[in-house]
């Protein structure tokens, strides 16, 4: 019997209450701590409940999170609300706002919602961060007068350095760097020069922790998902993976579930993980409303078992199921069932292999 490493991705459909409470807020409707304290009520609900599912690391569910990508910039005055557009499979679309002066701080770092978090669990934690590269798409093409380019990236890293840092310094059982464009860019330059780029930009981060801080770093990467679509779904993972390995972290959270062609994603895990590198394969898939079986993810996982060794094995969600706070698409209720199928499944799976 071995024992295979279990983790959620991130963020769980906020409740109703809480839904149209930020409504209300967004409209003056209601105070600031009003709203705090409905955050609070939530995180604590949600950590309950991933802990009724057995699931032996606990995260806050992204409750009070505006969005798992611009939670650092939230409240931020030199921002406009023109910057890149990222459009999905089905047709809507994503804003990103847009820098329109400098220096460049954070508003917001993750170390507040671990703190929270930590009043109401004793398990381990994991908290998501943002990605350096996702945030250094707010920099417009048209340059910034008085602040270049190359300024913003040097505070961009120092930001991001300090984002993750606060986390591990706090008590973050491990810090999840949510990289979810990597897909994209490969389908916005098929050379890979986009890509390269944003790894290294990630990597220029990464190189500031030790060895052993970077054993509690990892990665996270999906084609999106939000409203049950997708923006890069169509792009082969075996083009991202050779590249993705390079990222000098310890775990990488990968999307699976909704593969097709699994036994190609195995293969090019095989060729590229190395050697002090865990792979945590998503066998929930956040994009449909049917749960999983705990057989079919403990299938999923012996068959992975054949390609990864077990030691560098690990199971997750394919992504978060609302990493926007306004994503209702998956109902709470099957978030945490699946959740539950993916905890027992990896236990069945490590008692046979």
């Amino acid at each position: 019997m071995s024992t295979i490493a279990t983790e959620p991705i991130g963020s769980i459909p906020r409740p109703a209450y809480l839904q149209q409470a930020m409504q209300a807020f967004g409209k003056g409707d209601i105070q600031a701590d009003e709203m705090s304290r409905l955050f609070e009520r939530a995180t604590k609900e949600t950590i309950e409940a991933l802990e009724a599912s057995g699931s032996p690391v606990i995260s806050d569910g992204e409750q009070s999170k505006p969005s798992f990508a611009t939670y650092p910039v939230h409240g931020l005055t030199n921002l406009s609300g023109d910057g890149v557009i990222i459009p999905f499979a089905d047709g809507h679309t994503r804003q990103l706002p847009k820098l329109t002066s400098g220096p460049f701080r954070y508003q917001n770092f993750a170390n507040e919602y671990l703190k929270t978090a930590k009043k109401f669990t004793k398990l381990p934690i994991k908290q998501a961060v943002i990605s350096a590269f996702a945030i250094s798409l707010l920099y417009p093409q048209e340059g910034i007068e008085g602040y270049p380019h190359e300024q913003f990236i040097a505070d961009l890293i120092n930001e991001a350095e300090a984002d993750i840092r606060r986390c591990l310094d706090g008590g973050a059982y491990n810090v999840q760097i949510d990289f979810t464009e990597a897909r994209l860019a490969l389908k916005l330059d098929p050379s890979k020069g986009l890509l390269s780029s944003f790894i290294d930009l990630n990597n220029q981060v990464l190189a500031r922790f030790t060895a052993e801080q970077r054993s509690r770093i990892g990665v996270h990467t999906c084609p999106g998902g939000d409203h049950d679509s997708t923006h890069s779904a169509d792009v082969p993972y075996s083009e991202l993976l050779p590249l993705f390995f390079k990222l000098n972290a310890g775990n990488f959270y990968l999307e699976y579930a909704a593969e097709k062609d699994k036994k190609s994603v195995l293969q090019s895990i095989r060729e590229h993980i190395n050697p002090n590198q865990r792979v945590f394969l998503g066998v929930t898939d956040v994009l449909t409303s049917r749960i999983e079986t705990p057989q079919e993810i403990s299938d999923l996982l012996v068959e992975a078992s054949e390609y990864i060794p077990v030691a560098q094995l690990g199971s997750t969600d394919d992504c978060g199921f609302s990493p926007f706070a306004d994503d209702v698409s998956t109902a709470r209720e099957i978030a945490f069932a699946k959740v539950k199928a993916r905890v027992d499944g990896t236990r069945q799976a490590g008692q046979r292999i």
